[in-house]
């Protein structure tokens, strides 16, 4: 009875989410779901100290957060059926608090009525296809590259967070202490993994994880909770707060809005292309299927975070752990999305997890990204010069949308000049001149 009961259950997910032909099971999409939370589990502890500079309340941020984060990945999960987890993002958090709030002085309501709006305005270009075209449009050179650049900058914040790489005034970067403790749990943690991946062990970098943060324990770098459950805080002081609509009308609010639009769009596009590359979603003719409702995911997601009274939510890169697990799924994302609602009540266990085991588990996923960099055709320089500044700019400016930007004029600018307009699509045009609009002025 017990069997048959097990069966039906995990026929119905597999005609919810199609695991069948998509090659798929159960198992994998849950281990790689958990995957997935764990690496950008860091989310529900840096999203909220970052915007509480602006002076909004700390443990409203941590519930608004965890909130906006399950539900965006959730209607991923049911609307898309991909294996992408969203989440509140970095950079544009940081915009929100250090730009918008602290830096040009205007109130943190202003800053999320702005989100607010370009959450809307996303909705709207997603039900026009203009979000889709752009997508669809970009030529599978950048499209390749994309999926490496974001595997190098991904590696590049691991190697950050780990202490591996450090801050240099002489050269910008360079090599950390090889004698610091915690550089050694992480070298000793890639090294850990990497024989787990080696022997073919399902759930390689979830366990490297798991042993990285309970060797931390031995060093000092995992605290240990005093308890293992806490109630989350009211979203109450944060929630639905917004000006009035003077403001709203307001030339200041539409530079800020533009601001916020212009990066997101990019962010969210490269990260759906680079990972759907990597997963080998991408069809013959270029196009990511479910598309539309990927990014209207999104734009979901951006809206009802502002409501509940963060930064805008957008796709995470990190959201490529899970698919080097093998999730192809939106049972990969449901099962993001349920973590994020009970990390509501298991925080205390959250905090333990060191920078050093989340940092490893991105290293890796940067290898796992490089693999579309033999697709490119670097005898073509057409080809070859955009996808190459794609790949460089993305860790080096630290910013997926500025490798983007730099690979898209690049390729439109040479086609023109070797005279292969006719491999332009027309959106490009417009997405280059839109690029070039943003540096000029």
């Amino acid at each position: 009875m017990e069997l048959t009961k097990e069966t039906s259950k995990k026929g119905m997910l597999d005609s919810i989410f199609k695991l069948s032909e998509n090659n798929t099971n159960v198992k994998t999409e849950i281990i790689a779901g958990i995957t997935s939370f764990m690496t950008m589990a860091y989310i529900l502890i840096v999203n909220p100290a970052i915007l509480s500079a602006t002076g909004m309340d700390r443990g409203a941020l941590f519930t608004a957060t965890a909130l906006s984060a399950a539900f965006a990945t959730i209607v991923m999960a049911f609307l898309a059926n991909l294996p992408f987890a969203l989440a509140p993002g970095m950079g544009l958090n940081a915009f929100f608090a250090l730009s918008v709030v602290i830096g040009m002085g205007y109130s943190w309501q202003f800053a999320l009525t702005a989100v607010l709006i370009e959450g809307i305005i996303f909705i709207i270009l997603t039900l026009t296809n203009v979000r889709e075209a752009i997508v669809n449009g970009m030529p599978m050179a950048v499209k390749n590259a994309v999926s490496v650049g974001i595997g190098l900058f991904v590696a590049f914040i691991g190697f950050q967070n780990a202490g591996i790489i450090v801050d240099n005034p002489a050269t910008l970067v360079s090599l950390g202490s090889l004698k610091d403790p915690g550089v050694l749990l992480a070298v000793g943690g890639i090294l850990i993994t990497g024989y787990l991946l080696i022997k073919n062990v399902r759930g390689a970098l979830l366990m490297g994880m798991v042993l990285i943060t309970v060797g931390g324990a031995f060093i000092g770098k995992t605290i240990m909770p005093e308890t293992l459950v806490s109630v989350p805080p009211t979203i109450e002081p944060i929630f639905f707060k917004f000006v009035s609509m003077d403001q709203v009308l307001s030339f200041e609010m539409f530079a800020v809005v533009f601001t916020f639009l212009f990066v997101d769009l990019f962010d969210t596009i490269g990260t759906l292309v680079g990972v759907s590359t990597k997963a080998n979603m991408i069809d013959e003719n270029g196009k990511l299927p479910k598309a539309k409702e990927a990014l209207f995911a999104d734009a979901i997601g951006t809206t009802v975070g502002a409501i509940l009274g963060t930064s805008t939510v957008t796709t995470f890169v990190e959201s490529a752990s899970g698919v080097a697990e093998g999730g192809r799924t939106g049972l990969t994302a449901l099962t993001t999305g349920i973590l994020f609602l009970i990390s509501l009540v298991f925080s205390p266990i959250l905090l333990a997890v060191p920078a050093q085991a989340t940092a490893t588990i991105l290293i890796l996923v940067g290898l796992f990204m490089m693999s579309p960099v033999t697709k490119i055709n670097f005898d073509d320089f057409t080809e070859a010069i955009p996808a190459f500044l794609t790949i460089i700019l993305m860790p080096l400016s630290y910013s997926i949308s500025e490798g983007i930007a730099f690979g898209i004029i690049s390729f439109v600018v040479l086609k023109l000049v070797a005279k292969k307009h006719k491999e332009i699509h027309p959106m490009m045009y417009v997405v280059a001149l839109m690029f070039i609009a943003k540096y000029m002025f």
